[in-house]
Order: structure tokens, then C-alpha cells, then sequence
């Protein structure tokens, strides 16, 4: 298969319960995401930022924060999204928001790997006014995250990443 073919198979991905979606398949015994994280970004920084697997042909980086009660550092793989060149991040946990979207809100200092790169990058945790235009862009251009709106009772989390220094935040190759 090739990397475009690849990359639609991903993007026919319209409906959150989807069990071809990646985060419908990693799930262990007990209902936790089975520490698959680790592989991931041991996958992602040997690859220069290409995985295999269920995110084959996907952009991916991974997201460095410190966290907001531990002060110290994680790391999480996640599907930057784009608004033109502004890139943001969600997460579709059902339950909560995610400890990314916390350790941001608390500290919004982040490493951005993206492909062989690393950037220093600024989180902003969308909310208010700035949420409410940006979440109405993005659920009307998201199917995805539109159909996981529709099934949670919480606003969806949206956070805007900026590179530090020259360049957007889009970067192609």
C-alpha cells in the first residue's frame, strides 16, 4: 500500500466508534491504553517521525509537557490537526480531558517533536470566545471530531501549538 493510499484509508475514519480506529485497538484487559505510547515514540524517534501499524502514513508528533502536579516531563504521541498553518491538538477520551491538556493549561512550555526535528513550541488551551469560534471551524471541517462532539457531554479539548522562532507550524515533506 502506498503512503497516499495509506494515508486516506486514515482519513476514511468518519465515525469516532470506528474499529479500525487507531484508538479503538489498543486497549488492554482492564480498559487502559495498553502502554502503547512507549512503542510509539521509540518507533516515531528511530523513523524520523514514521510510524507503522494503525498510524502508517499519518502525520504524527510527539508532545512534551511537564506535568501540572508532578512537574515532570511526558511525552504523548498525538495527530497534530490543521487550521490552515495553525496547528492544533484534541484527544477523544471520553471521560476526562486528557493530562496533556492540563500540564499545558498549567505550563504552556512544550517540545514539539515533528518528523527529525525538535521545536520549542507554545500551548494555548482554547477557551471562551477563542474556543467558541475556533470549536465552530473545527466541527464544521472535522468530521471526526464533529461525530466524537456528538457523542460526549463535554466541549471537545482544543489546544493551538506555535513553534517557537521562524516557520509555520505546517511543515510539509
Amino acid at each position: 500500500m502506498s503512503e497516499t493510499d495509506s494515508a486516506q484509508q486514515q482519513t476514511d475514519i468518519t465515525d469516532y466508534n470506528d474499529p479500525n480506529a487507531p484508538w479503538n485497538q489498543a486497549w488492554d484487559e482492564q480498559g487502559s491504553i495498553a502502554g502503547w505510547n512507549d512503542d510509539v515514540i521509540k518507533e516515531f524517534r528511530e523513523n524520523s517521525g514514521k510510524v507503522g501499524g494503525a498510524y502508517a502514513g499519518g502525520d504524527l508528533i510527539l508532545l512534551t509537557t511537564t506535568g501540572a502536579k508532578s512537574g515532570k516531563r511526558h511525552t504523548t504521541p498525538l495527530g497534530p490537526l490543521y487550521r490552515g498553518d495553525i496547528m492544533y491538538v484534541s484527544s477523544f477520551i471520553e471521560d476526562k480531558y486528557p493530562a496533556w491538556w492540563y500540564n499545558i493549561k498549567a505550563n504552556p512550555q512544550v517540545t514539539i517533536e515533528l518528523r527529525d526535528k525538535t521545536h520549542q513550541a507554545t500551548g494555548k488551551v482554547l477557551e471562551g470566545a477563542d474556543y467558541d469560534e475556533f470549536a465552530a471551524w473545527v466541527l464544521a471541517n472535522n468530521p471526526l471530531l464533529a461525530d466524537f462532539q456528538s457523542k460526549v457531554d463535554r466541549p471537545v479539548p482544543l489546544v493551538v501549538l506555535t513553534l517557537d522562532g521562524d516557520g509555520p507550524a505546517h511543515e510539509t515533506g
